[in-house]
């Protein structure tokens, strides 16, 4: 082998599609941004795409408070069923139930992801500025690598900001967050590689 040439090394990642809290009372809810039917669209495709090259997919879903919109056993509480999530003892999608913004806090998603392996998150779902914000950054403080699926995140108005400049500015501040050797990439969905 000649020393002066450059030598490709591979390093694969095995990745996971982690979808936050796509639940009916989020997504029915008056309040969700304008444009979430093509946002909710983009993460059944991301399944599918998913779900075609053997990739897992692991769901969050927000545990509220009694009397909360995703109060457990309430409507509201539900995983939309757009998403056709194949929860059961012979399926092949995993449910992870969470009580704070954080999807890792109080729950078992990092020693899920550790014993499948896997090195990189492709992220998607609901709250932007909340549950997918703090659950991308604790992602990557962990080691994990992620990708941030831009148009496949959704949150609803504020007071400060209409839903899609809150997305818009999650996308801008997320792309490139790092720690250590772990970095957010934000990319559309459409550009996001399985295999």
């Amino acid at each position: 082998m000649n020393p002066n040439s450059p030598i490709a090394i591979a390093i694969e990642m095995k990745s996971a599609l982690l979808i936050i809290d796509v639940q009916v009372g989020i997504a029915r809810s008056k309040e969700i941004c304008a444009g979430w039917p093509t946002i909710i669209g983009n993460i059944a495709k991301l399944i599918s795409d998913a779900r075609s090259n053997n990739v897992p997919v692991i769901f969050v879903q927000h545990d509220g408070t009694p009397g909360d919109l995703l109060e457990p056993g309430c409507e509201g509480w539900a995983l939309c069923p757009e998403l056709g999530v194949k929860a059961s003892d012979t399926a092949s999608d995993t449910v992870i139930r969470k009580s704070a913004c954080d999807s890792f806090y109080g729950t078992n998603l990092e020693v899920t992801l550790r014993n499948l392996g896997v090195t990189r998150l492709i992220v998607t779902g609901c709250m932007t500025e909340f549950c997918v914000d703090t659950s991308v950054r604790r992602a990557v403080s962990l080691g994990f690598d992620v990708t941030l699926a831009s148009d496949a995140h959704g949150t609803w108005n504020s007071a400060a900001l209409d839903a899609g400049k809150i997305i818009e500015h999650h996308n801008g501040l997320l792309n490139q967050f790092s720690a250590g050797r772990a970095t957010v990439t934000v990319t559309p969905s459409r550009a996001v590689a399985f295999a």
